[in-house]
């Protein structure tokens, strides 16, 4: 029933489209073959038969001239259509420039915005007529002055997908990669929105006809002795009442002509909106990867330093104050270790790992008194930060469906980090591509090198964001809450695959979640973030056995295990984070926390070593290793309503 259904619905979507094509290729005929079929008439004049009626020699009549009013026309189709056209592509191109500006440019976005709503406010044609004026009676004038009429409206249409785009993850991904605005648009963004572009373009066509038809017929489009459907509807009106040929000839025309490019348009519309999503490949799962085992490493002085940061604040400014999701972090990574930093969302997790990456754009401001990678000061570096970052760096982001392009191959993303950084020739990039994507165990890895993103699963997608990163030279991979956006049954595979990777490539991991159990499993060291502030910071073994903070302790006894009494109430943590817009005395954990007293209002507490060197808590309480804190149980009866 289901295959039945489908196939009526193609049977009736490919029939709708029938009468626009139909007519669509009747015009397009029309401009070819009607100079040779009509020209000789359309242009024979016969003063003796001037303005007569309808007749089997004369269909629509004559005009005052005797010339075949029908074949006029039919002639007219060439000129009219093609005005039409240029006039569509002119504003096109106008508007759509104009919206990428605004939406790619943060300086002149607001004031090319402000134009556009301006115009846009205008009625076309009264647009029209004014630009008409502007730039001159004739051909060019109206041509120009429809174009410039329809600028707004593909301004304002660019401008709103341009904007969306341009957060997506692989745009973001592109000017980590060291990509000019240039490429950035012509690349990443056009592509992506240019289907909503063609199909507002193919509607515009018909009302290009009617616009310029309009110029025409109020004197201001076409001269004589040219003419179009407008100006023909303009002469025929004259003698409506004893030629009305003159005037319904033209008129028809342009009726029929605006309704074929609109009816093109939405079916063209019908015919993407109902398409089907490419049929997948049912092949073998790839073979499960063997456990890592990852010990408690402990920190030593004598590592080498990969990331140093040290005070990093994010601010972001707006017209309604000051927002700071980066308070204070301070950490560093060593060279081949794994670096967790879990935290509940809005604790600035995310915020500090993108400053890091130096993804954090305007309004947005990094500061801070170090952010040091691979000896290199990135605040200060400029154009050498992004080069070392697109060569050094790697981001694994939290959906892998937003970080690749939609419209570019598998072997596209994988091909530009290699020869954009490391200048590698095309042949050899691409081996080294399908050797990647083998490497994260993608069955198939040549076959998959050719298809796009959304012919592959979200685990695989995972799995290609990782081949990415190892096409460059990594020293640090970022991995965004890589397993969010993926089932359970998944999350495992891709945990173990970012481990082994790190181990093989000699790569150091900085690994984000919102999910302490989840990095317990292959973090060396763990950071808690709350707040925009690190409140502890431990070898994993240690601060999952003997929190000191009482955040993280929270955050451990509410972390379920295959042990827990499931008849036993669950840990609660009432209240919320403090926005990023509150600034607070004291620590802002207090008013969540059980063993907050004055002090803990009033002070803030530094980060300082509980215990030895290698575990650091932000409390004035600290935990004592075997002391247990005082929780709000929640019972069952809470967790199911």
């Amino acid at each position: 029933m289901a295959t039945t259904t489908t196939t009526r619905r193609r049977i009736r979507l490919i029939t709708s489209g029938i009468p626009p094509l139909v007519l669509l290729a009747f015009f397009i005929f029309l401009c070819v073959a009607g100079p040779a079929i009509w020209g000789a008439a359309a242009g024979h004049t016969d003063v003796a038969h001037a303005s007569q009626g309808s007749s089997a020699q004369h269909w629509m009549g004559t005009d005052a001239l005797g010339r075949d009013i029908l074949a006029r026309t039919l002639l007219a189709t060439s000129r009219s259509l093609v005005l039409a056209v240029l006039s569509t592509l002119i504003g096109g191109c106008v508007g759509v420039a104009l919206g990428l500006i605004a939406g790619m440019s943060r300086r002149l976005g607001r004031l090319i915005g402000a134009v556009i709503a301006l115009l846009i406010a205008f009625p076309a044609m009264l647009l029209a007529i004014f630009f008409a004026v502007i730039f001159g009676i004739g051909s060019v004038g109206s041509v120009l002055a429809v174009g410039a009429a329809f600028a707004p409206g593909f301004a304002r249409l660019t401008q709103t997908l341009t904007a969306s785009t341009a957060t997506r993850e692989y745009v973001e991904a592109a000017h980590v990669l060291g990509k000019g605005p240039v490429r950035v648009v012509f690349r990443h963004i056009l592509p992506n929105i240019a289907e909503p572009l063609i199909l507002y373009s193919t509607i515009h066509i018909g009302t290009a006809i009617l616009s310029l038809a309009g110029l025409s017929f109020l004197g201001l489009g076409v001269q004589p002795p040219a003419y179009d459907w407008g100006r023909m509807l303009s002469d025929g009106l004259a003698s409506v009442y004893t030629t009305p040929g003159g005037a319904i000839a033209p008129a028809i025309a342009i009726v029929l002509a605006g309704l074929t490019f609109n009816m093109l348009g939405e079916w063209i519309s019908d015919l993407i909106g109902g398409r089907n999503e490419a049929p997948r490949t049912v092949s073998a799962a790839p073979a499960e990867l063997p456990a890592d085992t990852v010990g408690a490493a402990e920190l030593s002085a004598g590592h080498d330093r990969l990331l140093e940061v040290s005070h990093l604040r994010v601010v972001y400014g707006s017209r309604d104050g000051v927002s700071t999701p980066v308070r204070d972090v301070s950490f560093t990574v060593n060279a081949g270790e794994t670096v967790a930093i879990v935290g509940e969302s809005g604790s600035g997790k995310s915020q500090a790992t993108a400053a890091v990456a130096q993804l954090v754009e305007a309004p947005g401001s990094v500061y801070a008194k170090q952010l040091e990678f691979l000896d290199t000061e990135l605040l200060e570096a400029g154009k050498n930060a992004d080069e070392l970052l697109g060569r050094s760096l790697a981001m694994i982001f939290q959906d892998p469906g937003e970080a690749l392009n939609p419209a570019v191959t598998i072997g596209t993303h994988l091909l530009e980090p290699a020869m954009i950084h490391l200048h590698e020739p095309k042949r050899s990039a691409r081996e080294r591509a399908i050797e990647a994507l083998r490497a994260v165990a993608i069955n198939d890895p040549a076959r998959r090198y050719k298809q796009h993103p959304h012919e592959l699963s979200g685990g695989m997608k995972q799995r290609v964001c990782i081949a990415i990163g190892l096409m460059g030279e990594p020293r640090l991979l970022i991995a965004d809450e890589p397993t969010t956006a993926l089932d359970v049954t998944v999350q495992r595979q891709i945990l173990r695959l970012i481990s082994r990777v790190g181990k093989e490539t000699h790569s150091s991991i900085l690994f984000i979640s919102h999910d302490i159990a989840v990095v317990s499993e292959i973090s060396d060291r763990i950071l808690v973030m709350y707040a925009g502030f690190i409140v502890e910071e431990a070898p994993t073994a240690a601060l999952l056995e003997t929190p000191a903070h009482p955040y993280t302790a929270l955050l451990v006894a509410s972390s379920p295990t295959m042990s827990i009494d499931k008849e036993a109430p669950l840990p609660s943590l009432d209240g919320t984070m403090p926005r990023a817009d509150q600034e607070l005395a004291g620590c802002y954990f207090a008013d969540r926390c059980p063993r907050a007293d004055a002090r803990c209002r009033s002070e803030r507490p530094p980060l300082e070593p509980v215990g030895d060197t290698s575990h650091r808590a932000a409390c004035w309480h600290p935990l004592i290793a075997g002391e247990k804190l005082p929780v709000r149980l929640k019972e069952p009866e809470e967790v199911l309503s």
